[in-house]
Parts: structure tokens; sequence; C-alpha cells
């Protein structure tokens, strides 16, 4: 069993909540994040500590950092409960931009200033510049892009910045393909061409906390459109994980 102390940034959400127990489960001290008091019991049901916490509040971002000195941060905040209704989808990418520019620099600061040396963050695997397909790693992002998807790309881009080229930060970007599966609204990975189950989402994860070389890895089902070579030849990583319960 380890000690490793995981301070998991979006422990309620979509893939956080698939994450606390194969951390738990994997011998961690797990602090969950959440924004909602409500959503606190969740977390500690699920073996974890409870840590409530809005992340665009750096100065209590950096006082828990500080408190707690996690070995690993890992980021798996999002912002699209919007998302679902056309009305409001481009206030849904637009929160969900912020969140990846702003709430991604909060926690890096923090890792740096209480010693933090690795971070695990989600990022998205469609965002790729035009080119020969299927996508590597190391293909140009489409920064390019006008109108909504611009404001994602440069996000993404940021958040990918951040978190892999701040001096002193061991840091992995995992380019999640498109989720289906246990809270997504998606039962099959029918019409994805960046399918991923969000078990092997949460999975993928659970391997970068401590495996693997700094770096990007994209991490979807095999397709068409992007390779997920590295990561299954350098974490282990298999798409067809899926939690027991």
């Amino acid at each position: 069993m380890t000690s490793t102390k995981i301070l998991l940034a979006g422990a309620t959400g979509v893939v956080g909540r698939r994450l606390v127990p194969l951390l738990v489960g994997g011998g961690y001290n797990v602090f969950g994040m959440t924004r909602s008091q409500a959503k606190a019991a969740a977390i500690m049901a699920a073996g974890a500590e409870p840590i409530v916490l809005d992340v665009f509040d750096a100065a209590a971002v950096r006082a828990t950092a500080l408190r707690l000195k996690p070995d690993v941060i890992v980021h798996q905040l999002t912002d699209l409960a919007l998302l679902g209704d056309p009305a409001t989808r481009d206030e849904a990418l637009a929160r969900n931009a912020r969140l990846r520019v702003e709430g991604t620099r909060h926690l890096v600061d923090a890792a740096l200033a209480c010693g933090t040396k690795r971070m695990v963050a989600q990022s998205i695997a469609w965002v790729y510049a035009a080119g020969r397909e299927p996508h590597a790693e190391s293909d140009p992002l489409d920064l390019k892009a006008e109108g909504a998807r611009a404001h994602t790309v440069h996000a993404v881009a940021t958040l990918e910045q951040l978190v892999t080229q701040s001096p002193g930060l061991d840091g992995i970007v995992l380019r999640y393909g498109q989720f289906y599966g246990p809270g997504t609204g998606v039962e099959t990975a029918a019409g994805k061409p960046t399918a991923l189950h969000v078990d092997a989402a949460a999975y993928a994860a659970l391997l970068a906390v401590d495996r693997g070389a700094p770096g990007i890895y994209n991490v979807a089902e095999p397709s068409w459109q992007i390779t997920g070579d590295k990561v299954r030849r350098e974490l282990g990583w298999d798409a067809a994980f899926r939690l027991r319960s």
C-alpha cells in the first residue's frame, strides 16, 4: 500500500466519480475537490476526503495545497452542465474554456508553491488541425480555428502548455476522446470517431499518477482519426478497461 497523497480536482465529475474508487482501491490517500458542499458526502462515501473549494479562488487553492502537500495533483475539472441545451451551448463552452485557462493556472501555481512534482490533467483529442490521419500527439492543434472552436482550441493549448512546460513540474496531459458510458448520457461509442469509455478514461489517469514520462498522450479507442499507440506502449493502457460496478 502507498501513502501517496492525491489531490483530485473534479472528484464529482464524469471521470472523477469513476476515478476516486480506482485511486482509493490502489491505496492512495485521496482528497477529492468539489465546489459543492452537497456533493461532499459522495466523495466521503467513496473513501476519499472531501475538499469543498472553488478552483477560481487562487488563494484558497494555494492554501489548500500548502496544507495538504499532495504528491500528485490530478486535474479532471470541466464546466459543461449547460452544454446539452442549444440555447446555452456557447455559454457552456466559454465557461469551460475559462476553467481550462484560469483553473489550470491556479492548480499549477499551487503545485509549484507546495512542491508537488507531478500533475495529470484532462484535455481533449478532437482539436487537431486538419492533416494526415490518424493524428499523433506531435501533430499541431487547430490554432487557426474560428468562432466557438477557436476559444476551445486556444484554452486547450493554454492548459497543455501550463501543465507540460512549467519548470519544476512533471506534467502529463491526457487527450481524451469523446466519452460514453455511466454518467455521460451516452451508452455506446456509435458515431464517435474518437470514442472513449469513461471507465477507460479514469484508468488512464490512474496509470499516469505514477508511470509515464511527462508529456501528452492521446487516450481513445482505436480509430481512423487519432492513434493511441503511445498511451498503450508507455502507460500500459487498455481501452477495454471497465469498473466492476
